[in-house]
């Protein structure tokens, strides 16, 4: 086990890999974002200033657009950022379309260009689209009135693609939110509408949804959502390829609110942090069941 020391001056609320797992992303309630190198973590990080309050997510760019870091703060702003050259970088755009606390940033599959998609505490989730002429087109809508805490992407592989012979092309694109007001929406682009509208409502929490995570597709028949909320439940959804509805499977009750889920790159192992700097690996038995598989620092420890 590496542990890396990040000089934050305060409480870091999110670290993330690039696509190749080759730089560490941290932010942190001081403000700043420091990029780490995987390979030499006690090596000097470059550190990006540009928020005026704690910076709460960040999220990498897959490579095909070169190396981008979205940030997300307090402050009400987004900011792209863009290395220039090895270990320079600048702020690429700037987005202040909120009018509250921006919780979540996340880049939309590379199938449907460079698309950021952001949620905040206003109720809106923005989409900000890079466009030919290096230009930023912004579009939002109404996700959630009471706030949102969290957005994902749905994979841009159609479910049941891989039992089908024939390639399948790039499914319309789809949106998880979690929110305020206790419940997980689904929404699905309308290319008539040019527009996303709501699919579903998915109301089982009790209290906020702190984030959601839509699993990556191997092309099983199937889509997969994870949510977890304040009330310390975390929530396994999943949608059968032919039908309508969301079944929901219930993990353990956890004894304090889960804050964060995410995904293996298989999209079979689902790791939930939880309070007291918790981290349990999940996964699904044959008999439908989620187990818990293992404890990080238990792993580490053997």
């Amino acid at each position: 086990m590496t542990t890396i020391t990040t000089t934050h001056e305060d409480t870091i609320h999110d670290v993330q890999f690039d696509y190749n797992g080759k730089r560490i992303a941290t932010c942190s309630s001081d403000r700043t974002i420091k990029i780490f190198d995987a390979a030499l973590p006690e090596s000097k990080p470059v550190e990006l200033k540009g928020h005026d309050g704690p910076v709460w997510s960040v999220a990498w760019a897959h490579p095909k657009y070169g190396n981008l870091l979205a940030s997300c703060s307090y402050d009400k702003r987004v900011i792209v950022w863009r290395e220039s050259s090895l270990n320079n970088w600048e702020q690429f755009f700037e987005y202040t379309g909120h009018t509250a606390s921006v919780g979540s940033v996340c880049w939309a599959p590379p199938e449907y260009g460079l698309v950021l998609a952001t949620a905040s505490a206003d109720g809106y989730v923005s989409l900000l689209t890079y466009n030919k002429d290096n230009s930023w087109r912004a579009e939002k809508f109404l996700a959630h009135k009471a706030g949102v805490n969290a957005v994902s992407w749905a994979p841009a592989i159609s479910p049941a693609s891989l039992l089908s012979a024939a390639p399948a092309p790039p499914p319309a694109r789809r949106l998880v939110t979690g929110g305020c007001d206790n419940t997980v929406r689904v929404w699905r682009y309308q290319d008539a509408e040019h527009r996303f509208v709501e699919q579903a409502t998915l109301d089982a929490h009790r209290d906020w949804v702190r984030d959601v995570a839509w699993a990556p597709s191997i092309g099983m028949p199937y889509s997969c959502i994870a949510s977890c909320s304040q009330d310390g439940v975390v929530i396994v959804w999943t949608q059968d390829a032919s039908a309508a509805t969301w079944a929901q499977k219930e993990l353990t009750k956890f004894a304090e609110p889960v804050w964060h889920v995410s995904w293996s790159i298989t999209g079979n192992v689902l790791a939930v942090s939880s309070g007291q700097n918790k981290v349990t690996l999940w996964k699904e038995s044959p008999d439908n069941e989620w187990k818990q598989i293992a404890a990080p620092e238990a792993e580490a420890a053997q």
